[in-house]
């Protein structure tokens, strides 16, 4: 039995589950923060490029859910009232949105490439995908560093990164309509608060589908115009973009369809039913271990490498006067200041 109100714990089979579950999300959570600090120290003055934001938000859900089975194994051993109804939603659902989010951004940036040319609105607004993400450099080199992180006047986002922004926004509105509807369903009313949180993961599941549909179609549109470019980065790119779109099609459809044809996401509220510990096991790692941890670190590990450093212009001028001033060297100034910047870009942005 489990029976979160009789203070009774999960079985062992659960428990252990859970616990596996929450050390695989805090190492998941661990490696994104620690390489998003990484990214950051190399490339502080660009801003919120696009793979810092992956970074954020991969280490973000997994975070959450390292929180949600934590709270769960607690929650079920305490029998926390609020835990079956509003709390175990919210915090359930959390961190599945951002999860969701992270390859909807994903998405855009391939919709991006793959309409680069044929594309006027981000032309028209200074936008391309090669470019920093959430903003862009300022003019002025010497304001200071810690304003160019974290201010947000010169936040520049594409029209389909837009997109993203407002269908989240939409998700967190429903999460918390639905978790005020099953807050007021603890009372004496006819609102069913397990058919409302059955009605909000069959929908989210139905849309993590689309998702995996539109990854899988994009991913292959990409990949079949990334073979007429003969490069090794290109055939690199090539396939890291094809791991993508295979490991999210079978990631989420697995997900979707455990979420539809069961129970499994709202366990939380499992607090008058005998459930099989093994069987429920097993579904438990093919949701969450499956659907969502197996995602999220193969994107970390696509985007493993680091950005190359930056030079600051005021290094380049510096090392600029030094040549012209040492008469011993017979190379054009010119032509060693081209050089020079041209050694320093960045290389082309990933489709990643």
């Amino acid at each position: 039995m489990l029976e979160l109100r009789g203070g009774s714990c999960y079985p062992k089979a659960l428990v252990g589950v859970n616990v596996g579950l929450a050390c695989v999300d805090g190492v998941i959570a661990a490696v994104a923060f620690c390489q998003l600090m990484r990214i950051h120290s190399r490339n502080s003055h660009l801003g919120w490029t696009r793979q810092k934001v992956f970074h954020l938000m991969i280490g973000s859900s997994n975070l959450g859910y390292f929180f949600y089975f934590v709270l769960s194994l607690l929650a079920a051993c305490k029998g926390w009232l609020c835990w079956s109804n509003s709390c175990g939603f919210i915090v359930m659902a959390f961190p599945k949105i951002l999860f969701v989010a992270a390859f909807l951004l994903l998405l855009s940036f391939w919709v991006d490439l793959c309409h680069q040319s044929n594309d006027d609105d981000d032309e028209d607004e200074g936008y391309s995908p090669g470019e920093s993400l959430l903003e862009k450099r300022r003019a002025d080199s010497n304001t200071n560093g810690c304003r160019r992180c974290f201010s947000f006047r010169a936040i520049r986002t594409g029209s389909r990164q837009k997109i993203v922004i407002l269908v989240t926004v939409i998700f967190f509105a429903i999460m918390i309509a639905c978790a005020v509807l099953i807050w007021i369903g603890m009372g004496r009313n006819k609102i069913d608060s397990e058919v409302i949180a059955q009605v909000y993961v069959d929908l989210f599941a139905i849309a993590v589908l689309f998702l995996g549909g539109a990854l899988a179609c994009y991913g292959l549109i990409l990949f079949l115009k990334m073979r007429k470019v003969r490069s090794e980065r290109a055939s690199s790119e090539m396939w890291k973009v094809a791991g993508l779109a295979i490991v999210s099609v079978v990631c989420f459809t697995s997900s979707a369809l455990v979420t539809i044809s069961t129970n499994i996401p709202l366990i939380y509220h499992w607090h008058q039913e005998e459930i099989d510990g093994v069987y429920t096991s097993f579904l438990l790692v093919l949701y969450y271990f499956i659907g969502s941890s197996v995602p999220s670190a193969f994107v970390l590990w696509v985007m493993r490498e680091l950005p190359p450093p930056l030079i600051t212009n005021q290094e380049q001028e510096s090392r600029t006067i030094t040549f012209i001033r040492d008469d011993s060297v017979t190379v054009h100034p010119q032509r060693w200041t081209a050089a020079t910047s041209m050694s320093n870009q960045v290389s082309r942005a990933s489709p990643i």
